[in-house]
């Protein structure tokens, strides 16, 4: 175990542990925060690997937040996507003993574990040894009850099924989601079959867990997370958003003098709502083609932007001109929650989505795979939002610099009434957002409620 800070008096230790990837432990991190800032006498241990652990650090301005790592799964954990089955494999095998060593020699011994519902063996683990499990869902609602009812696709014939043909087809079945496009549901078209039996693997197990948490606000998912209640034998929780709000109002300098990374200076000179925000994610990527593609259409636009482009922040230098400030890297919800942001052109990840809607600002949908498809219907024709940036069917559809120029310089036309509607919308949804986590919202109640809960069953079990 990593060395940790001393903890004060302790009357409730619960023990963290995430499954080793950026979209997973960002808002696991977030979570631990906010269950530590709840009560000083919660000890919240946050268990990663060593190589996320090492990447994350161990600081925490919280002396109740404490850090401890486990043997990494696979020789590099960063580079996952390259055999993502593997990766699956070792994560399903080869953390649940060294965790178990770990609970050995944790002092005071955990109240409950909070785990990844990925990391389905905690709870055998927490059964085995009587320690309450919660699992956490790193997804939507939304999501997980297509998973959870995933039989109903196959018994419709809509799955596998081949998209090009059915991609269009509504599917309208599935409890708690409204009428959605085949083209929409996650891992649908059976390319990703071991991970289709991975994920089903996972969800009998959720039903012996004794807390189920979902990284959404219960307003803008309520028909789902509805179903799930019904559903679930054990208490379901809409906890969301779990992202970093609560760091907005701290004092923020950049931690570097290099040009590249002083965007905010940058932000500072743009007027108003003038500026698209991009970023496309952490783990999946476009095509270099589609790349270079976008990279030309937004050139072409005339639209000022912001541009998180990863190792690929040369080249889209080199395409973009000068309309443009593209990074390696930002603090993504500060530049969200900026003046000058209009939009937020995105891959759709939940925890991408979490941020744009908790800003207020629109988005343009460029979902790449896995749940994002779904993320983007809920922004585009549940919430609406947003525009899809890809209107044709087919994953392998490269989408034009002249579209992506056209769609751009009309989605950032501040005086079109349906950009006015459109951002009146992310409005409401905005304040919807912000007011579950404050004094007596859905969010804070359902953490409030979890918190109590476990206090309550930590007392009982020291027979106080």
């Amino acid at each position: 175990m990593s060395p940790v800070k001393a903890a004060p008096a302790t009357a409730c230790h619960v023990v963290v542990i995430a499954y080793p990837g950026r979209g997973h432990i960002n808002p696991m991190l977030n979570l631990c925060k906010i269950l530590a800032s709840k009560k000083t006498d919660i000890l919240v241990t946050f268990v990663a690997t060593e190589e996320w652990l090492g990447l994350i650090g161990s600081d925490s301005k919280l002396d109740n937040v404490r850090y401890a790592s486990i043997p990494n799964v696979v020789p590099s954990e960063l580079v996952r996507a390259a055999n993502m089955d593997t990766f699956l494999e070792a994560v399903f095998t080869k953390m649940e003993a060294p965790f178990e060593r770990l609970l050995d020699r944790l002092d005071p011994p955990p109240a409950v574990i909070v785990s990844d519902t990925f990391l389905s063996w905690t709870v055998g683990v927490g059964n085995r040894r009587n320690i309450p499990v919660a699992s956490f869902w790193p997804a939507s609602a939304s999501v997980f009850s297509v998973f959870q009812h995933f039989d109903l696709l196959a018994q419709n014939k809509h799955f596998p099924v081949d998209i090009s043909a059915k991609g269009n087809e509504r599917v309208d079945y599935i409890p708690g989601i409204s009428p959605t496009r085949v083209l929409d549901l996650p891992l649908i078209d059976g390319k990703q079959e071991q991970m289709l039996q991975s994920i089903q693997k996972l969800i009998p197990w959720v039903t012996k867990a004794q807390y189920f948490l979902f990284p959404s606000t219960y307003e803008l998912e309520s028909e789902a997370i509805d179903v799930l209640k019904a559903e679930f034998p054990s208490p379901v929780y809409a906890i969301g958003p779990s992202i970093p709000y609560f760091e907005l109002g701290e004092n923020f300098s950049l931690a570097s003098d290099d040009k590249d990374l002083d965007y905010f200076q940058w932000l500072d000179c743009q007027p108003g709502n003038s500026v698209l925000y991009i970023s496309m994610g952490s783990f999946l990527s476009v095509s270099s083609a589609q790349m270079e593609e976008l990279a030309a259409g937004l050139r072409d636009s005339g639209v000022r932007f912001l541009w998180v482009a990863r190792g690929e922040s040369c080249r889209v230098k080199e395409i973009c001109g000068d309309m443009g400030f593209v990074v390696p890297w930002c603090e993504q919800l500060r530049v969200l929650s900026h003046s000058s942001i209009g939009g937020f052109l995105t891959h759709c990840g939940w925890n991408s989505t979490q941020e744009g809607v908790y800003c207020g600002v629109p988005f343009l949908t460029f979902p790449i795979g896995n749940d994002q498809p779904l993320n983007s219907k809920l922004i585009v024709e549940d919430w609406k939002i947003g525009w899809r940036v890809k209107q044709e069917v087919g994953v392998d559809k490269v989408v034009t610099r002249e579209d992506i120029a056209r769609l751009v310089k009309n989605f950032m036309n501040l005086e079109s009434d349906e950009g006015k509607e459109m951002r009146r919308r992310a409005g409401e949804l905005q304040q919807i957002t912000q007011r579950s986590i404050a004094e007596k919202g859905s969010s804070r109640n359902n953490i409030n409620a979890f918190v109590t809960d476990v206090f309550h069953n930590a007392k009982h079990a020291d027979g106080k």
